[in-house]
């Protein structure tokens, strides 16, 4: 979705994505002329903040590295949280999106929703953003877009997955929360957000949510992308009751001053360009 620009940007080749949760932000910078992403940093806050601390955070990344003394073409900031709902786009009626969202999210009535059309899917995605977070964006830079990490996710793993026959588990991993997203012949079948704390909650979502679609866990494939690696107690427990575990790759065409963790982390931040 498109924020309205109070001045016009002066057109440069370079391009900011900027990826914002609750328990930790993400940006990188694409020089578009060389296909290079000249800066990719991360920040974790060990634990959940809100809102207003989050942005205490960004205002203090913004003070201490160089991202403010550039200048722009395209900014994108992408929010991550669990305040997201799907709608069949014939059904969407925009007038209602608080009546879709109240039913798997608890949102108050002072909040701001905005939507996503995920063409690829042919739907809308119903979702809060956090407004304080695109106010300060906005008063910085002017003109932006911002998504719900969802979009992002959606949109790129049917595009992954536009021939395949199998169904496809894929788990997006962040510091205590990880997105699922589920395709089968190249359709989406379901996407949600968890929470977890253990290895044990992970893999229970995992299950849990396949064996609601009666995917057979010897059958269906498990796919990670994100904050993970082979070594990490997540990968063993899923290989432990899923037979076919592996990572993505964001096959992505980008020169990298300083290359991301794995060829799957950074999925949706990257992939938001």
């Amino acid at each position: 979705m498109a924020q309205t620009n109070k001045t016009s940007n002066k057109l440069t080749n370079l391009e900011l994505s900027i990826q914002i949760s609750l328990s930790g932000l993400s940006f990188c910078i694409l020089q578009r002329d060389t296909n290079t992403i000249s800066s990719l940093k991360e920040i974790n806050f060990q634990k959940k903040l809100n809102p207003l601390e989050v942005l205490d955070h960004l205002k203090h990344l913004f003070n201490t590295e160089s991202v403010t003394q550039n200048t722009y073409s395209a900014i994108t900031i992408i929010h991550d949280n669990e305040l997201s709902t799907l709608v069949p786009k014939p059904l969407f009626n925009e007038d209602c999106m608080a009546d879709y969202l109240k039913f798997n999210s608890k949102i108050l009535v002072s909040d701001f929703i905005a939507y996503d059309e995920v063409v690829v899917n042919d739907s809308i995605n119903v979702y809060v953003p956090y407004i304080n977070i695109n106010n300060f964006i906005y008063d910085q830079f002017g003109a932006f877009t911002f998504k719900h990490v969802s979009t992002v996710l959606i949109e790129e793993i049917l595009h992954i997955e536009k021939n395949t026959s199998k169904p496809k588990v894929y788990a997006n991993i962040s510091e205590n929360h990880f997105e699922t997203v589920i395709v089968d012949n190249a359709k989406l079948i379901l996407y949600n957000t968890f929470e977890y704390n253990t290895p044990e909650d992970f893999i229970y979502y995992i299950l849990f949510a396949t064996e609601q679609l009666n995917l057979n866990p010897e059958t269906f494939n498990l796919i990670f992308i994100g904050d993970v690696s082979k070594e990490d107690a997540l990968y063993t427990i899923a290989y432990k009751y899923i037979r076919n575990v592996s990572f993505g790759n964001r096959n992505d065409a980008y020169k990298y001053m300083e290359a991301p963790k794995y060829n799957h982390s950074n999925f949706t931040l990257i992939k938001s360009f």
